[in-house]
């Protein structure tokens, strides 16, 4: 839709909204205006009342943002962005520690703690603002073989399956993903699946291929690969296919996978590679995937992606900003187009 018959229908331009790391000299939550035909991002406004909002999620309205605050404590927040500056809406709930995702499920909020290895669920009142006070905590359990990053469960995102029956929660230290249903209020585990030992889950994302999402892929961070995985909503069970790698060569340093998003017709995925800071793009052939090509990132350390009308963003932490590159939809391969100054930008969520 053009930004003239947006105005028509009564619609504000699109929004684009940047989480980044305070403690790094990040400017909070920024607001940034999406150009209709170019999606290119220019900033209009930010918010510092949340220490560490690392991760973002919005409402289906889209009038209300939720952000983690990566600290330890971790909390919670919730703002009304029907203007330039978002406004919270009443004082952040506890959750776990150094929580690093969110989202939203049942009528709560759901946090993935990395640092207590643990999922809170925080209800949400009608008028979409938080109730003061978590409803359940879920504490993972178990560990890895890798020394220093898999001694204890390190719960790293939490996501909604498409059928809104379960959700699935990512765990980096334990190499599992576990289904999970809400009950009271309360998360409870359904089941848990082993990914290969050592590799490192961090993410993953739904195919769009029917309401039940049959194929999932989950971003490994200890072994720069994609798990393809079957999923059956009806029972929900996930079970692991085979493994791609997202490089093609064994990285010669460091190299951790850090986010994926799945093209809307499904026919590509997208990963994005800190150390190597790269974006590889991976073609859908049947069950499994193909390694096409990687490009660079446009910046240092990108944290995460996200894909919106064609255009996809990254947010660069080191190098502080937010590129975004236009993807050939018979090639899938991204062409940079520009970049914004975000000072240890770690995440992008777009309002469309």
């Amino acid at each position: 839709m053009t930004a003239a018959a947006r105005a028509a229908d009564g619609r504000r331009p699109r929004r684009a909204y940047i989480g980044s790391f305070t403690s790094a000299g990040g400017l909070g939550v920024l607001v940034a205006a999406v150009g209709e035909e170019s999606g290119a991002l220019t900033v209009i406004g930010a918010a510092d009342d949340v220490p560490d909002p690392s991760y973002l999620t919005l409402s289906p309205e889209g009038d209300t943002l939720y952000a983690v605050g990566d600290t330890t404590p971790g909390a919670v927040a919730a703002y009304r962005v029907t203007s330039d500056k978002p406004e919270l809406t009443g004082p952040p709930a506890a959750v776990g520690d150094g929580p690093t995702h969110l989202c939203l499920h049942a009528g709560h909020v759901l946090t993935a703690d990395y640092g207590s290895g643990s999922v809170t669920a925080v209800p949400l009142r009608p008028d979409g603002t938080l109730a003061a006070t978590a409803s359940g905590k879920l504490r993972h359990t178990g560990s890895g073989p890798h020394p220093r990053r898999q001694q204890e469960p390190h719960a790293h995102q939490v996501l909604p399956d498409p059928s809104g029956r379960w959700f699935l929660g990512v765990d980096l230290g334990t190499d599992s993903v576990r289904v999970c249903a809400l009950e009271d209020g309360v998360p409870v585990v359904h089941h848990e699946t082993a990914l290969r030992p050592g590799s490192g889950p961090r993410h993953l994302a739904f195919h769009p291929d029917g309401p039940d999402g049959s194929r999932v892929y989950v971003l490994n961070e200890l072994a720069p690969t994609v798990t393809v995985c079957r999923w059956n909503a009806f029972e929900g069970l996930l079970e692991p296919l085979g493994e791609t790698p997202v490089l093609p060569h064994a990285p010669e340093g460091d190299a951790y996978p850090s986010g994926l998003v799945v093209s809307p017709d499904g026919r590509f995925v997208w990963t994005a590679t800190r150390g190597t800071d790269v974006l590889s793009v991976l073609a859908v052939e049947g069950a499994g995937l193909r390694l096409v090509t990687t490009v660079p990132c446009g910046g240092h350390w990108p944290r995460a992606l996200a894909h919106a009308a064609g255009t996809l963003y990254v947010a660069n932490e080191r190098s502080g900003d937010v590129t975004w590159f236009t993807a050939d939809p018979d090639t899938g391969v991204p062409v940079r187009g520009g970049s914004i100054e975000a000072p240890a930008a770690s995440c992008v969520v777009l309002d469309v």
